[in-house]
């Protein structure tokens, strides 16, 4: 950021802060699962702008399909397909992950929200659960009982949040491809709340959003076919979501998913194998997904809700 007298650089001063360019946008994955297996790799890019990722460092654990959160300055990665491992960084630097503590339970892509302050996670084993477990971002230690979602499932929820509220969307319930959609309020503790349906049920796939639109992309339904619906919802009232676009092709696995304040970005996934493609949209507009550049490594098991310091939950 400028300092008070507006300067930037040293060489470009600005008289006034509407003059001052944008600071740049960053959003993160952790871990993953490539062709040799589970990873610990944290990559990063830029949200306002096109390109490959690059490397950031390394999680403190490996694992697959872990979540993510977030505040402005720190970012938060929460267990994985095996462990229940929370790990933190500094969004701004690069370097490798510090412990942070434990979840109850593995997360096996669960959900994530966080509204700068507090980070709330869906717990799962690899078993249908609802558990809902928190914690409080700029400090250390285990996650605490949140409260429970509506409908217990597990395998890659979707998510998005404002300053006050945190949607979690599809997963695996008594069959693959729910389509249910709940929502908390991130602040309190308490219970999950039905907000909807997605217009296609699935599990797997990402999600992300700014403060007043969230969107989901992808995914595998109910009878384990890929999909490349993406669609959407207005986070602060309740109701089912409508279509958006489409994804560049049909894509499951787990699907990173990394929001600024207009632009949403899908990393990864399946599309008959491991894609290392990523591509965006902007939240408040509808239509088809664009190519952004690619990751590291083909992955279908990065951060299911990565790491911003820009998302909705911020804004």
């Amino acid at each position: 950021m400028p300092n008070y007298n507006g300067v930037w650089s040293i060489s470009t001063q600005y008289q006034y802060a509407a003059d001052w360019p944008s600071p740049p946008q960053r959003g993160i994955m952790g871990g993953g699962r490539t062709s040799a297996g589970a990873t610990n790799v944290i990559q990063f890019i830029n949200i306002t702008t096109l390109g490959n990722a690059s490397d950031f460092g390394d999680r403190t654990v490996t694992q697959a399909r872990p979540s993510a959160l977030s505040s402005a300055t720190r970012g938060v990665f929460v267990g994985g397909q095996t462990g229940n491992t929370i790990d933190y960084i500094t969004i701004a630097s690069t370097g490798n992950a510090t412990d942070f503590g434990d979840t109850t339970n593995n997360t096996y892509g669960g959900g994530s929200v966080s509204n700068g302050t507090r980070g709330v996670t869906h717990t799962a084993t690899g078993s249908v659960d609802n558990t809902l477990e928190y914690i409080t971002i700029a400090s250390t230690g285990n996650a605490s009982d949140f409260g429970n979602l509506t409908v217990a499932r597990y395998v890659s929820d979707k998510a998005c949040n404002s300053t006050t509220r945190g949607c979690i969307a599809g997963g695996v319930a008594a069959a693959h491809g729910s389509d249910v959609i709940d929502y908390i309020t991130t602040a309190s503790t308490g219970n999950a709340t039905d907000f909807g349906n997605l217009s296609v049920g699935r599990s797997q796939g990402g999600g992300g959003g700014n403060s007043v639109r969230g969107v989901f992309g992808g995914g595998e339904n109910a009878a384990q076919a890929d999909v490349n619906t993406i669609d959407y919802i207005t986070i602060a009232s309740t109701g089912n979501a409508t279509d958006f676009g489409d994804m560049l092709a049909a894509n499951s696995g787990t699907i990173g998913a990394l929001s600024g304040k207009t632009r949403l970005v899908f990393c990864g996934g399946s599309t008959g194998s491991r894609t290392d493609v990523m591509q965006y949209v902007t939240i408040s507009s509808t239509g088809n997904s664009v190519d952004f550049g690619d990751l590291l490594a083909a992955d279908n098991g990065v951060s299911t809700c990565g790491v911003s310091d820009a998302h909705g939950g911020i804004a």
